[in-house]
């Protein structure tokens, strides 16, 4: 475990920091000062502060935003958040989790064993809806990381929770999160078959297709 990453994490037991961060977060994009401080009840200076801070951390990015009016009196161009692309991880003591999936992931690729690694991973989905029985899809899928929201018909996934292993082995993990979450689907009782392939730069690779109530 880093150092640095204990001290950042630290920076969002304050309460103001963790919902300015959240609101970067959920937002998938760029925000401003002043679309954070609305959405979080703060000033616009508190929350240029603590967003500054945040950066500082290394858990937010910044840059400018040119105004959309052009010309004398536009101003100069506005400053903007991003959540940052890097990960923040905290275990005591030190665990290194990612070093033996990445082992494993290659164990899989040696042995051609893909069909098999999907079918473990549509078996843990299942487990997984047990563990969480009567909860809604929506909800489990935050609960484990994957950052729902809703676009159009689809729900989407902001976050890939195998973001780090997915860049070495994407095909391999990209179709065990598909099956993973069609098992969890079947777990609980839904249709497995509204979960699809549909990778998007930046965002998990699966999406739901909405059903009525959702």
């Amino acid at each position: 475990m880093s150092e640095d990453h204990l001290d950042a994490l630290a920076l969002l037991h304050d309460p103001v920091r963790r919902s300015l961060y959240e609101v970067v977060a959920a937002s998938g994009g760029e925000v401003g000062r002043g679309e954070a401080a609305e959405a979080t009840g703060v000033s616009r200076t508190l929350a240029g502060h603590h967003l500054d801070k945040l950066v500082e951390a290394g858990l937010l990015e910044s840059g400018r935003r040119r105004q959309e009016r052009k010309g004398p009196g536009s101003g100069r161009p506005a400053k903007v958040y991003r959540r940052a692309g890097g990960e923040r991880s905290v275990s005591l003591p030190p665990r290194d989790y990612r070093a033996l999936a990445s082992v494993l992931a290659e164990v899989v690729e040696l042995l051609g064993a893909d069909e098999q690694a999907e079918l473990a991973a549509r078996r843990a989905g299942r487990r997984l809806a047990a563990e969480r029985d009567g909860e809604p899809v929506e909800a489990v899928l935050r609960g484990r990381g994957y950052e729902p929201y809703p676009e159009g018909d689809r729900l989407r996934m902001r976050n890939c929770p195998f973001h780090a292993l997915s860049r070495e082995q994407p095909l391999l993990v990209c179709s065990m999160n598909l099956a993973l979450c069609q098992g969890l689907l079947e777990g609980l009782g839904d249709d497995p078959d509204r979960v699809r392939l549909e990778p998007r730069p930046g965002e998990c690779c699966v999406s739901l297709s909405k059903i009525n109530g959702d």
